[in-house]
């Protein structure tokens, strides 16, 4: 073995710049509107992104429709009736999403009109019809913050009219005549309770209902447009969740489609019946299944075309026109105008092409044994010229960066990754894993996980950092453990659990105490709070509320010996600011190293990209430092960014 560094062995692969992997895309978020008149994207205005709209037969004659100046506006879609762009947005990342509206026909840049001008309030849509194209169903908790009231939103007027005033219920389910067909809440199991509606008023008893298991793996998915049928994804008396349909005269169900291996992920409806046309799944890769002939025959024929993943993003109410998502892999995603009539494919835009021709390296799915035999589906990306004959082994190990997922009750998917691509370029493998606890692999895979923070679920990373060490991928002690919220807590029970597997952490907007992170969730939670009590630890007990301080790293801080990162939004309302605060202030009082960077204008994450690619600046810097790749110099980001370094400033080189 020599001493050539990771920085050394990567040195002759251009070095990809931050601000391409993670600036504004040229152009995202592409859809067709409803009539197929006109295509709208996302793309950057003064820095930020904004909505564009242009005629779908002349797209190159665009115009801006909206003008977010501090914030990038995070969702937006077209109204029913095809007459408006509607969108959301919040404050600096409080995540109080509010309604906007802007005419199709408004000038360029026109003033927009917010539909919910509520404070401290966070809309919902509840519904939206095929029959009654102006009106939507919207949840607004503004009367109490822990409900949302269903009001019937006229989209032309702006006026709303509350339609179910909610004093209990944590989500409800509507028909294609926005009349409201189900009210659901949590039961004291920690599962959900499904009550059907009656001409406005919620039966007593409820009519299905699940235990904890089934929880995150049941429940409604749509009535057709005439509501002869009623679609459920269902995981009860099996372990993965599978389609039904519901014959609403009869109440008889019948089996659509069920994976082995995965949870039914997604389903294509035709647009003007919602009758299901086809389904995907998702184990290692997503696999889509055609029901309807026509509908298979169009897929087959992309197939043909198209390299790498693809899917439908887009669909105009005749079906005729689609836009179409495809992700190469280790080119920049592309989107094309698909004409099923003319059976023609045409690009519409690259969303980074500054891409094109970087050497972007493939990620490879791998199956991972845990410790009691339980499967972890990965996936790994190796650093450029690491591993000439592709068979998803280095020659040598290299330094390894164990990216963990936030949720937890979420999941890493296969598909270009900028963060697994930033890293591998700097040097690294990039492993991220499908730890227990994680969705989308049956309800078994999921309650697995249940009381098992920094116990079972940290196994599974531990297991697989033993497995990359014993196949090759990684050198022992040059891993780096780094994520995001549940990822970032993740992070900080690697370093102060096991302080001596991980060479150093990166902590993303991550919980250090679970007692005061349960204490201080959304007010939105609370419908939901039992889930939380069953799957993390119950602080209305004293074993529960002694299980969560016995799990949280604040109470370990001490023991903490590896170099920590720590970056934190001050407006997050899911982590709050203290729960970094108070893990800083114990790591100082101990005497132990720690970088810590806030945001003041950001939440749950970093969405402005100056504050995104500032914090990865230090964090590839950082990295750099201790387990030797190599860093795109720091520069004048931080300038541009709101970051603030409250500490550590001298442990990043800065």
């Amino acid at each position: 073995m020599t001493d050539t560094t990771a920085a050394d062995r990567v040195a002759d692969t251009p070095l990809i710049p931050r601000e391409m992997l993670f600036g504004n895309p040229t152009r995202s978020g592409g859809k067709i509107s409803p009539d197929g008149n006109w295509v709208s994207w996302m793309a950057p205005w003064e820095g930020v992104m904004n909505v564009f709209l242009a005629p779908t037969d002349d797209p190159d004659n665009s115009r801006r429709m909206t003008s977010a100046k501090d914030r990038p506006i995070p969702q937006y879609f077209w109204a029913p009736d095809s007459q408006s762009l509607l969108y959301v947005r919040d404050k600096e990342g409080d995540e109080n999403f509010l309604l906007y509206t802007v005419p199709v026909t408004a000038r360029e840049g026109a003033e927009e009109t917010c539909l919910t001008p509520f404070e401290d309030t966070r809309v919902q849509v509840v519904g939206g019809s095929e029959t009654i194209k102006d009106k939507l169903l919207v949840g607004l908790n503004n009367r109490d913050p822990r409900f949302h009231d269903v009001h019937l939103l006229d989209l032309n007027s702006g006026e709303l009219e509350l339609v179910f005033e909610n004093n209990e219920w944590a989500g409800f389910e509507a028909d294609d005549s926005l009349t409201l067909r189900w009210a659901v809440r949590q039961n004291a199991a920690g599962g959900t309770d499904m009550h059907e509606i009656v001409d406005g008023v919620v039966a007593e008893e409820p009519r299905e209902t699940t235990g904890l298991d089934d929880a995150l793996t049941t429940g409604m998915a749509g009535y057709t447009t005439d509501g002869s049928t009623l679609y459920w994804l269902d995981s009860r008396g099996r372990d993965t969740a599978a389609l039904f349909a519901e014959d609403t005269a009869t109440g008889e169900r019948k089996l659509i489609a069920e994976h082995d291996k995965a949870d039914i992920g997604g389903t294509m409806r035709e647009p003007k019946t919602g009758v299901v046309q086809a389904w995907s799944a998702t184990y290692l890769r997503t696999e889509h299944h055609p029901i309807d002939p026509e509908i298979g025959e169009a897929l087959a024929w992309l197939r043909e075309r198209l390299d790498g993943d693809f899917g439908v993003q887009s669909r105009t109410d005749d079906d005729r026109r689609w836009l179409v998502w495809n992700d190469p892999l280790t080119a920049p995603i592309v989107s094309y105008l698909f004409d099923r009539d003319a059976m023609t494919l045409t690009q519409f835009y690259v969303t980074k092409p500054e891409l094109e021709g970087a050497p972007l390296q493939p990620m490879h799915p791998v199956e991972i044994p845990a410790r009691d035999g339980l499967t972890l589906p990965s996936y790994l990306t190796l650093p450029p010229q690491s591993d000439l004959d592709g068979d998803g082994v280095p020659s040598a190990p290299v330094p390894m960066v164990l990216y963990v997922h936030g949720g937890p009750w979420a999941r890493d998917g296969y598909g270009y990754n900028r963060t697994h691509q930033w890293l591998a370029n700097r040097g690294y493998a990039v492993l991220s894993v499908n730890f227990r606890g994680s969705t989308g692999f049956g309800k078994g895979f999921t309650s697995a996980g249940d009381k098992e923070w920094a116990g079972k679920m940290h196994d599974d990373l531990l297991d697989a950092v033993e497995w990359a060490v014993e196949q090759g991928v990684a050198e022992r002690d040059k891993v780096a453990i780094m994520g995001g919220s549940y990822g970032g807590y993740a992070t900080l029970v690697g370093l102060a659990f096991t302080p001596n597997v991980f060479a150093c952490g990166v902590d993303i907007v991550g919980p250090s105490n679970l007692e005061t992170l349960l204490e201080t969730i959304p007010p939105y939670w609370e419908p939901l709070i039992k889930q939380f009590h069953e799957r993390m630890g119950d602080p209305t007990t004293p074993e529960g509320l002694q299980k969560l301080k016995d799990i949280s790293p604040l109470y370990r801080a001490k023991d903490i010996t590896r170099p920590l990162l720590i970056g934190q939004g001050a407006n997050d309302p899911r982590v709050k600011q203290a729960e970094s605060d108070q893990i800083v202030e114990a790591m100082e009082r101990d005497g132990v190293p720690v970088t810590y960077v806030l945001f003041p204008d950001e939440g749950h994450g970093f969405h402005r990209p100056e504050n995104n690619i500032a914090f990865n600046a230090i964090a590839e810097n950082f990295l750099a430092e201790v387990i030797g790749g190599r860093a795109e110099p720091v520069g004048d980001v931080l300038g541009a960014s709101t970051a603030e370094i409250r500490t550590g400033r001298e442990h990043v080189g800065l």
